[in-house]
């Protein structure tokens, strides 16, 4: 699918398509290009000479085009976001962006531009506006993520307590779909560094294609954007960190967890060892035990069997090992 974006009387103009050949020159022409088929890339090639690579590097100078390999996050509406190869092509009239899917944050940048029609000059400018939608989509969703991890973080301080709110004990299975949800954002957070790096570079090059002498404006804002950009990548990479905390201190609690468990069996063993001790000589069967003949011979042997499981518990506690 090819949709033509070009500017013409100060009017953004959208149609399907490559522009026809006897259509007035526009001021620039973007190449909206998704799910393309192959008889729309030969005519792509066969019109304005380019032919993005799927092999090619990350950057790549051929012809009269400098292409651009990014992978940037697309936002899903009350999901994660997928993170969408797309190459971006930049000519002197004609900027070119290459999708498997239709790239959701593009349409904020066409809205912005019929907004403002007067104030898009050239490729290089629509080029800086895709990259800015770009980079906002992928601000929005770091906040998200963040915004996550918060709830997160309360959901950990409540594990480390031992019980929630309702008063139910929490567990090692708390603890551990804990840990698989932060395993999670920690994937999602690395694929969103990943992105910001190859936009870094999209916006770095698009920088170098720009006359600073005669275009000082565009060339201040594509600084700001790279400004911008590195901001978001410095938040996904402090939130990344916040994530290998909060894990740290998951494992922490559920080492402390699973330690409780084995002192509590450890403290029942050592109660009940000395008392089965007792009722193992009980059990022998010799011929001579004088506490058979004893009147009192059975409270002896439950008050030896007491003894022998309330002295542990006592030097246990001393110990301070109850705590």
């Amino acid at each position: 699918m090819i949709r033509n974006i070009c500017l013409n009387h100060d009017q953004i103009l959208i149609a399907p398509g490559l522009p026809l050949p006897e259509d007035p020159a526009p001021s620039f022409v973007w190449l909206d290009i998704s799910r393309a088929t192959d008889v729309e890339l030969a005519e792509i090639r066969g019109r304005y000479g380019i032919s993005p690579r799927g092999d090619a590097p990350g950057v790549l100078e051929e012809g009269d085009y400098l292409y651009v390999r990014t992978k940037l996050a697309a936002p899903q509406n009350g999901n994660d976001p997928r993170f969408e190869p797309l190459t971006f092509v930049i000519g002197e009239t004609v900027v070119a962006s290459f999708s498997n899917e239709p790239y959701a944050p593009f349409e904020l940048a066409l809205q912005r531009m019929q907004r403002r029609p007067k104030q898009v000059h050239g490729p290089h400018d629509v080029l800086r506006r895709l990259l800015q939608s770009a980079n906002d989509a992928s601000t929005l969703a770091v906040e998200r993520v963040a915004d996550a991890l918060s709830q997160l973080t309360s959901r950990i301080t409540q594990l480390s307590t031992g019980v929630n709110a309702a008063g139910q004990e929490l567990g090692v299975s708390d603890l551990t779909e804990t840990m698989l949800e932060l395993n999670e954002r920690e994937n999602l957070l690395t694929d969103f560094i990943e992105a910001q790096l190859t936009l870094h570079r999209a916006v770095r090059y698009l920088s170098s294609e720009v006359d600073h002498k005669t275009e000082p404006d565009l060339q201040q804002l594509i600084y700001e954007l790279l400004e911008d950009v590195r901001g978001t990548k410095e938040h996904a990479a402090f939130e990344h960190e916040k994530v290998r905390y909060l894990q740290n201190a998951v494992t922490n609690i559920l080492n402390i967890k699973q330690n409780q468990i084995v002192k509590v069996f450890t403290i029942i063993t050592a109660v009940f060892l000395p008392p089965t001790l007792v009722g193992t000589f009980y059990g022998m069967n010799f011929s001579v035990m004088p506490e058979l003949s004893w009147e009192h011979g059975f409270t002896y042997s439950m008050l030896l069997t007491l003894v022998a499981a309330v002295l542990p518990l006592i030097y246990i506690k001393r110990k301070g090992w109850l705590r």
